[in-house]
């Protein structure tokens, strides 16, 4: 499959056009290549050791969620070089799916964790702009305060385990998600009646916001929480009948 295939087929199915306004990273190709891609690498984030496994597996393409370009690009020296490089000497191609991929409402990271819970009832959260970036859900059984911390950890496997700000009731049923760092929607949460807010990482802010609103709040590992999407985007691909390999390089953040 053509470069320009495999990219307008990532395209179309995240709406990279819909984010172009509303997100930092560049989406979409960001390093072309001569190659067909015959073979694609997955990874959570560009960097010269992910880049450099991808070589190592002969792939031509590598697709992760956090890529290289953040606008403001206007030279490509020092640390900005020593990424590329491997890139144009090994005619390695890079597509970055950012905000497009946390939102996606089947194959992003707010909708693998909420998958993975099991919630029912799904809805759109986390709102930017014209689109959100997470998802709310209900728990049919509901949790307990440990056993959605249990369940987290199993689903996410983050390195250093879940962080719990256990300030809300005994029984969880409506849960919010926005991976990453989404800090910033605990707000939101609150207002749609969330008894817990799931995220990556948290602000100093939360703890006190948390303990005054009465809800909990999880904190599962920025990483960790970030690795369904571009685990989503392999399995499409394989689908295609790319030959495909997930690099894991977890941060523990």
């Amino acid at each position: 499959m053509h470069l320009d295939e495999f990219a307008a087929r990532l395209d179309d199915r995240l709406r990279t056009d819909a984010f172009a306004d509303l997100d930092a990273s560049a989406n979409g190709r960001q390093v072309d290549s001569p190659a067909d891609i015959d073979h694609a690498a997955f990874a959570v984030d560009a960097a010269i050791e992910t880049a450099e496994r991808a070589v190592e597996v002969g792939a031509d393409v590598l697709v992760v969620h956090h890529g290289l370009f953040w606008g403001g690009f206007d030279r490509a020296t020092g640390a900005r070089y020593d990424r590329l490089a491997p890139f144009f000497e090994h005619d390695l191609a890079l597509y970055a799916a950012h905000l497009p991929l946390d939102s996606h409402p089947d194959l992003g990271n707010a909708a693998g964790v909420a998958d993975a819970l099991e919630l029912e009832a799904q809805e759109p959260f986390a709102a930017l702009g014209a689109e959100h970036i997470g998802i709310a859900g209900t728990a049919p059984e509901g949790f307990t305060p440990d056993g959605l911390r249990t369940a987290l950890a199993e689903a996410c496997g983050p390195e250093n385990g879940v962080q719990h700000l256990d300030f809300g009731p005994d029984t969880i049923e409506e849960v919010a998600v926005a991976t990453g760092s989404a800090a910033d929607w605990f707000d939101e949460a609150v207002e749609r009646g969330a008894d817990a807010f799931v995220t990556g990482e948290g602000k100093q802010q939360v703890y006190h916001e948390a303990k005054e609103a009465g809800v909990h709040v999880y904190l599962a590992g920025h990483y960790a929480t970030e690795t369904f999407g571009v685990r989503s985007l392999q399995a499409l691909a394989d689908g295609w009948g790319i030959e495909t390999t997930f690099v894991d390089r977890p941060t523990g953040l």
